[in-house]
């Protein structure tokens, strides 16, 4: 099994990277403590429904799943996650959460992080990725296994076009120390 994974700092990922990650994953991450309880709820209705199972996670619930926990879904996992996503929002800036998560998320088979995918898939570093760039990894990112970066299907094409509309609307991410 081949493995990829090089960790950079927030300051050497494109500052797309987030920018793209919050329009796909979490559109209130600047906002919430690590629930989005609105997306939860809505989440909730549509798997009662029985619509397309869609998560509520957030960013923060991820990278707590991703760096401390195990894969699956269980409710002892579950409560594990929410309890690191408290301690995280207590004892990490919202630019640690990001960088943290950026690193640790898998974005293509045995690719892990934003260096590593960039490299893979664009052949650059992460502060060269592109907007469109940015968009079409975040485009992936619900399954990255079964979607490529490199080479985008029509759907994620058209997932990462609606992505690049919901960037126009999400602030620049703040760097350390800034006001959100």
């Amino acid at each position: 099994m081949k493995l990829s994974h090089k960790w950079v700092s927030l300051e050497e990922i494109s500052p797309n990277m987030p920018v793209a990650v919050i329009a796909s994953e979490d559109a209130n991450f600047l906002k919430h403590h690590g629930f989005d309880y609105k997306a939860i709820e809505n989440a909730a209705k549509n798997n009662v429904k029985g619509k397309r199972t869609l998560g509520g996670s957030t960013i923060t619930q991820q990278t707590a799943k991703n760096v401390f926990l195990w894969q699956g879904r269980s409710w002892v996992r579950k409560g594990l996650e929410a309890y690191f996503t408290v301690l995280i929002e207590l004892m990490w800036s919202k630019q640690r959460i990001m960088e943290v998560y950026l690193n640790s998320i898998e974005m293509g088979d045995g690719i892990y992080g934003a260096e590593a995918v960039a490299m893979e898939h664009f052949g650059v570093h992460a502060s060269e990725l592109t907007k469109d760039q940015c968009a079409t990894i975040a485009a992936t990112l619900p399954n990255p296994l079964r979607f490529n970066s490199a080479h985008p299907s029509n759907y994620i094409v058209k997932r990462t076009a609606k992505i690049i509309k919901e960037m126009r609307f999400v602030k620049r991410f703040p760097k350390e120390g800034e006001d959100k």
